[in-house]
């Protein structure tokens, strides 16, 4: 089972604080234990070091298909 993680925001008067990264962390215990083996994120370039880094996400492939423009 996977569980996707979208948009994940924090305001930002309270960026930089680990807000974030334990929001990450609190909803991949959460999906661990409804039985999930695998936490998804997207997430943009500029965003790379904070979910790899402070949050122990590894780069994947993946692909997307646009259904509306």
């Amino acid at each position: 089972m996977h569980a996707v993680l979208l948009d994940t925001a924090v305001h930002p008067e309270y960026q930089r604080r680990g807000v974030g990264a334990r929001l990450v962390s609190e909803a991949a215990a959460a999906a661990a234990e409804l039985g999930c083996h695998w936490l998804h994120v997207d997430y943009e370039p500029h965003l790379a070091t904070f979910y790899e880094q402070s949050c122990g996400m590894r780069p994947t492939s993946a692909a997307v298909l646009r259904l509306r423009r």
